[in-house]
């Protein structure tokens, strides 16, 4: 467990850089991470060079006894890459170009650019690929930011086309999987087809799905083209890219399975101002940050990673990019840099060493204030720094007892065709995964085709298409398993299924859907259990089986049915239903549940236990009382973070 720092020497003059770096090992920062917003330093003109600044950065770092993760800067082409080539630049989805300006102003597809990458890539993991100084690297930056991901361009286009071919060999199986008869959409060849943009109306969703499975692809190739170079040039070194929160145009797992593990960039307030959270939880958690956003991603980024994840970008303060930036509650970057420890981080590292007093960046504090003074963020680092030195080395996390099955493409199924407002597969599956943990479950996030033996519970939020191969995993894992609504609704083309949805779940659930309906806010549908009536909201399906009831629409119909080990839910559940739902199949899968006080979340570590505070009230550590407290103690204040040993017995 070490600490780390986002540096930027070429924003500041060069005789601060040795003090910085006195300064940063003192507070207790191991790992800087450099370079991956400077090209048009490192290469000022074409061709020419200017490493000798960059040497001596990367020498007074390694002076300091510092660690450096090295960048490839490709996130940033400069100006003159961007006028030589101008077809590098992507188009957005009304055919407008992204211009010049800022940063991310290029497409995945355009050949001409990967060359450029390629060609930035060899020339710096060539100088500092063998530096002793230099343990890691992080390819480009945020894949995918400001919407990046899905480009219209020519280039596009053409590689789309390409994609399309290999995918389906003929354009006679190309128009069968989309249902090209279908307003007389049908091609002669593949070089008919164009991106599904600037469509009078609804474009095609086979053709958008087939789309989004392209970019994302595209993502993966760009980045296994920087990897294979620094693999070759640096050889020892893990290799790393910083991912984002709530951010799915691209399936992760397929870009993490190149990358020796997985960084992610954590803003805990910025992300709950900026998402669908309500107007009461955003003011609630204002300064503290939602009780599971960070976790949420934690445990996805854990699984990406193959059990291997650090914070790249942890909040230190007040960001500039939300609609409303609040100053983190005193405590909190404190808590959040442990809450990333205790699942099981490698390593936290700050954003930004000293907060930039120009350009885009200048509202976003850093550990140092402007005048290059210790922050509040700072100062809670370095206290981070100490207590990590009292509480010395953690086991690795072991494997959770509850899998969350996380699907990039049931996100993008969902978001073409919602058939409700606000129907959000991410949102779904983020109330599932904070249903499991206010019941003190860990979680492991995963992909549908991982491995799921060993887990005594598996919820999959909604799987829209699922393979045979994923049913039969499932069910050979012994684990109890949890469908959300939705599930089984698409073949792999898009269509419904010929035997109507749950699709291949019918060989374990005997349920047909035969009917759906989107319900708008204040519809409900209500739920009945037991005599209790329960919210719904959003959706409520027909389904059309033998087995009993587990709960019942108050209009008449299953919402929630079992078969053995398998369960159905035909609705989008309100907090208190799928509280009761979740914790039910938790019980029933043989696990120990734990309700706990609002705001209080628990996460194991080895045999050290830990709790966290985000409510804005004072709470009890949810600890026995014999507990012996390696950190904090019986009273958890907001932002408060407590850790004990966990007895063997």
């Amino acid at each position: 467990m070490k600490l780390g720092v986002c540096y930027y020497p070429e924003h500041w003059p060069e005789e601060l850089w040795p003090d910085d770096a006195r300064r940063m090992a003192e507070l207790g920062i191991h790992w800087v991470r450099i370079g991956e917003f400077a090209w048009s330093r490192i290469e000022p003109e074409p061709g020419r060079f200017d490493w000798a600044w960059l040497d001596r950065a990367v020498e007074t770092l390694a002076a300091a006894g510092l660690k450096i993760v090295m960048c490839t800067p490709t996130a940033t082409p400069p100006k003159w890459l961007v006028d030589a080539h101008p077809d590098m630049l992507a188009l957005d989805a009304n055919g407008r170009q992204r211009g010049f300006g800022s940063r991310r102003h290029y497409c995945f597809s355009s050949e001409s650019y990967r060359a450029e990458c390629a060609r930035i890539t060899e020339a710096v993991a060539g100088r500092y690929g063998r530096h002793p100084a230099v343990g890691a690297w992080q390819t480009d930056n945020e894949f995918g930011c400001h919407d990046t991901t899905i480009s219209y361009s020519p280039a596009a286009a053409h590689a789309f086309r390409g994609w399309l071919a290999q995918r389906y060999q003929s354009v006679d199986a190309l128009n069968r999987a989309w249902g090209a008869v279908f307003w007389s959409q049908e091609y002669r060849d593949f070089g008919e087809v164009q991106p599904p943009n600037l469509t009078v109306t609804e474009a095609n969703p086979s053709h958008r799905l087939d789309y989004n499975r392209f970019a994302s692809d595209e993502v993966a190739l760009f980045n296994r083209l920087q990897v294979d170079i620094i693999r070759r040039l640096s050889p020892g070194r893990d290799v790393t890219h910083n991912f984002m929160g709530f951010y799915t145009e691209f399936d992760h797992f397929r870009v993490g399975a190149d990358l020796d593990m997985a960084t992610w960039d954590s803003y805990p307030l910025g992300f709950l101002e900026q998402f669908w959270f309500p107007e009461a939880e955003k003011l609630r958690y204002l300064r503290q940050g939602h009780p599971d956003i960070s976790a949420f991603h934690h445990d996805l980024y854990r699984g990406v990673g193959r059990g291997r994840w650090w914070v790249m970008e942890q909040q230190p303060g007040p960001v500039n990019w939300a609609r409303y930036n609040p100053a983190p509650l005193p405590g909190a970057v404190r808590a959040w840099t442990w809450e990333a420890f205790a699942h099981g981080a490698e390593v936290v590292s700050y954003f930004r060493w000293r907060q930039a007093p120009f350009a885009q960046e200048q509202m976003h504090a850093g550990l140092n204030r402007p005048d290059n003074v210790l922050d509040r963020g700072g100062e809670e680092a370095h206290a981070v720094a100490l207590e990590l030195g009292e509480m010395g080395a953690l086991a690795a996390c072991s494997r959770a007892p509850v899998a969350l099955v996380f699907s990039y493409e049931a996100d993008w199924q969902f978001g073409i065709q919602p058939h409700a407002q606000g129907f959000r597969w991410l949102q779904l599956a983020f109330e599932m995964y904070s249903a499991l943990r206010r019941l003190g479950l860990d979680v492991d996030i995963v992909s549908p085709d991982a491995d799921f033996t060993g887990y005594a519970l598996v919820v999959a939020p909604s799987l829209p298409i699922i393979e045979d191969e994923t049913v039969e995993a499932l069910a050979a894992s012994g684990a109890v398993v949890l469908f959300g609504p939705r599930s089984g609704s698409r073949t792999r083309e898009g269509h419904i299924p010929a035997a109507l949805p749950p699709g291949p779940l019918q060989a374990r659930l005997p349920v047909r859907v035969s009917r759906v309906e989107s319900l708008r806010p204040g519809a409900g549908p209500e739920v009945d259990i037991a005599g209790r009536t329960f919210g719904a909201r959003l959706w409520r399906e027909v389904i059309e089986t033998g087995l009993p009831a587990r709960a019942e629409f108050a209009e008449g119909g299953a919402a929630w049915v079992s078969s053995e080990l398998w369960h159905y839910l035909a609705t989008w559940p309100e907090t208190a239903l799928l509280d009761h739902v979740i914790a039910t199949v938790a019980l029933e899968a043989g696990l120990s549940v734990q309700p706990l006080e609002e705001g209080v979340r628990v996460r194991r570590r080895g045999d050290v236990c830990f709790a966290f505070n985000f409510a804005p009230e004072p709470r009890r550590t949810p600890a026995p009382a014999d507990a012996t407290f390696v950190l904090g103690g019986a009273s958890l204040p907001p932002a408060g973070v407590a850790a004990w040993r966990i007895s063997a017995s």
